[in-house]
């Protein structure tokens, strides 16, 4: 065992609560250090620097976006909290912010990316190293941490890394394996031989507590915070994880040949990537197979865990079923919970994890599935993830963190399902009982599964625009019934907007703050090509949905807890036709990717008075617009230092002469140089928060044309 494998590694994530505010930086200190140190050693193992520029996967970003990702997400994060207020790269912290999960938003365009020397973007890592260590002993601490304190948004930073971590490492899993090389840092499992035979353990069901309390001594994601209560009948559980060898059998008889086996999801699967055997195995001419560890490739060990997605262990389950003439599936997130309860398993920081093969605690691969017992049953923790039947939703009293809304509400889609217990490569917060991880049922990762013998669980795939109040706000407010005789705000604008450029070329146009989509769809009506861009992931989510199925579903709040379902319907609007223009994305106007440019008009709604810092966003906008073009501003102007600290406010306030400074000054100010001023009005709006309360407001729209 290498010993500074071991010493670097064996590392279990601080808790919140302590005795000392100092003691816990130090704490957080090392616990960053250790995590910003490993992420960097497992890029050491390429052959040489043309590696970086990669892909491992045709759906993924070349290497170098993911060595750049993790540091530029400590930055973001900071200025989104408004803890820092200046970027260290600008450049860098557009290109490498978002695109991992295969959303529609995310830009797979290898067009707008010219991606930085390997050089640069260590000499990057190291400024932000060297920024976050600052802080860690700067921001104030106060015991316990609680989601709304500085420090939480450093640890939000470190565990996002140590999730990286483990992404990485599946990456180098699929990369040719001549351009990785073998490292004494992460050794591999030596301990091959034939599969122990499975057999099924005896569950007593009960009713399950499930969610993370708020004031938990533990760091959550924020999908793990609320509360639900499952009642789980009793089963009987695989007592090991799915062996290579078990797999085996399901392969030799067809199982990838027969479509009978497979969803209508595992089919489209199939046909796709051309499937005939687990991502990992390698087919020998003779029929044998080859198995791909993160840096060697050695003979198939049938006593590990096969790793493979989804739709494959539902394949396996329904080819097993139809075997033994029995009801084997997966298990559900409350089942996984039960089996954890009853093995006695202790939560961070008194895990054991010598115990499990995980956290990188014994080698960097798989090892027998008959290794680590847990009770009865073996693998609970760690080997490999474990596929769940449960689609990830919210539980109750779900609330979503202000600074990353796009972790987990973007899954709540019915095609991400949970996985539990962790594999070997799994750190920090994925060690904890309350870890609730989703991935597309097609990805891969060091995961597995194990089979039960129960009762079928129907899963009801939850719509996060009709569960997601905020999402529903603005979907009434862009696509419902007016109010008080004051007319659709986002219509208004965008028809206004088509009026005062009807001069010029109707080519390009932005709509930044988006929103849920209906001033971009308007805008495609003159426009030939319309861009909408939003921060809120949920919120571009939904104009994605309406161009895919042309309907969604949303909830209108009423009395109480009285509600009543509405449904937008691009048909109905008059959109349909010209929703194929209009593409959205998710992005930060103070930090857009330099692609984002050459516009005959940008709009930008209700948005400057809600930026972190907005002179980001104004002092080059110019540079996005084609000369003649128009930039168009809708703000209310009401400054509120929760969203904006008051120095980069761009009016509202009383200068150093006591001399009052409105917005639209300020706008001056700054936009005279490239603009000149051609119209200002107002256009009010009306916003419903329940069946007798609204929002009546008054934006006033400027209106600037490129001059020079």
């Amino acid at each position: 065992m290498n010993a500074e494998f071991m010493h670097a590694l064996h590392t279990l994530p601080p808790t919140l609560e302590g005795n000392s505010a100092e003691d816990k930086r130090e704490e957080i200190r090392e616990y960053f250090h250790k995590t910003f140190t490993f992420f960097e050693k497992l890029f050491e193992c390429f052959k040489d620097e043309s590696v970086f520029y990669q892909k491992s996967e045709p759906t993924r970003h070349p290497i170098i976006f993911y060595f750049g990702h993790t540091a530029t997400f400590f930055i973001n994060k900071l200025l989104v909290s408004k803890i820092i207020h200046e970027q260290l790269n600008p450049e860098f912290e557009s290109m490498f912010a978002i695109g991992v999960d295969e959303m529609n938003w995310d830009d797979m365009n290898a067009h707008h990316y010219q991606w930085p020397k390997v050089e640069a973007i260590k000499a990057y890592r190291q400024l932000v190293r060297e920024k976050v260590d600052a802080l860690i002993s700067a921001l104030p601490l106060s015991l316990p941490i609680r989601q709304e304190d500085p420090m939480w948004i450093i640890l939000m930073g470190i565990e996002h890394e140590r999730i990286h971590i483990e992404t990485s490492s599946v990456l180098h899993r699929q990369l040719p394996i001549e351009m990785v090389e073998k490292n004494s840092f992460f050794p591999v499992c030596d301990d091959v031989s034939d599969a122990p035979e499975n057999e099924m353990v005896p569950v007593a069901g009960g009713l399950i507590q499930l969610g993370k309390p708020s004031d938990h001594k533990l760091y959550g994601w924020d999908n793990e915070y609320g509360t639900d209560q499952i009642e789980v009948a009793d089963f009987k559980a695989s007592k090991f994880l799915v062996s290579n060898g078990e797999f085996l059998a399901f392969v030799q008889e067809g199982g990838y040949e027969n479509r009978t086996f497979w969803s209508e999801e595992g089919q489209k699967f199939l046909k796709i990537k051309e499937a005939q055997h687990p991502v990992f195995w390698i087919k020998q001419k003779d029929g044998s197979f080859m198995y791909r560890a993160m840096l060697e490739e050695m003979q198939l060990p049938l006593n590990w865990p096969v790793d493979v997605n989804y739709l494959e262990a539902k394949a396996f389950c329904t080819w097993k079923s139809q075997k033994d003439k029995k009801n084997y599936r997966l298990m559900t997130e409350a089942e996984w919970i039960r089996l954890y309860e009853n093995a006695g398993i202790q939560d961070v920081p008194e895990f054991d994890d010598s115990k499990a093969n995980i956290n990188f605690a014994h080698w960097a691969s798989s090892c027998p599935v008959d290794r680590f017992a847990f009770g009865d049953i073996f693998d609970l923790m760690g080997n490999v993830w474990q596929w769940t039947e449960t689609p990830t939703y919210a539980f109750e009293g779900f609330k979503i963190h202000p600074a990353y809304d796009d972790f987990s509400i973007p899954t709540f889609d019915g095609k991400h399902n949970l996985i539990k217990g962790g594999s070997w490569a799994s750190t920090g917060n994925e060690l904890m009982k309350h870890a609730r991880h989703a991935f597309r049922r097609h990805f891969y990762q060091h995961a597995g599964f194990r089979y039960i013998e129960g009762e079928c669980v129907q899963n009801t795939e939850e719509n996060i625009y009709e569960t997601d109040e905020l999402v529903s706000q603005y979907c009434d407010f862009q696509y419902g019934e007016e109010h008080f005789g004051v007319k659709n705000f986002a219509v208004s604008c965008a028809k206004k907007a088509i009026d005062y450029t009807k001069e010029i070329k109707q080519g390009s146009a932005l709509d930044l703050g988006c929103a849920t989509g209906r001033a971009s769809f308007e805008l495609a009506k003159a426009f030939k090509e319309v861009c909408g861009i939003d921060f809120s992931a949920r919120f571009v989510q939904v104009g994605v949905e309406l161009q895919k199925m042309a309907t969604v579903g949303y909830y209108q709040k009423g009395e109480g807890s009285l509600k009543k379902r509405k449904e937008v319907n691009l048909e109905a609007l008059g959109l349909a036709e010209v929703s194929e223009r209009v593409e959205f994305w998710q992005g930060d106007a103070c930090n857009l990717k330099a692609h984002f440019k050459a516009y005959d008009l940008i709009m930008a709604t209700n948005l400057i008075d809600r930026l972190y810092e907005p002179r980001l966003f104004l002092n080059s906008v110019h540079e996005r617009i084609n000369e003649g073009g128009y930039l168009i501003l809708t703000s209310p102007y009401t400054w509120l230092e929760e969203y904006t600290a008051k120095e980069f406010w761009i009016g509202g306030y009383t200068d150093e002469n006591g001399n009052e400074v409105t917005t639209l000054e300020g706008l001056k100010s700054i936009l005279d140089r490239h603009f000149e001023l051609v119209a200002t009005e107002d256009v009010p709006f009306v916003i419903r928060e329940t069946e007798r309360k609204f929002q009546h407001t008054v934006s006033q729209m400027s209106v600037w044309k490129k001059s020079r």
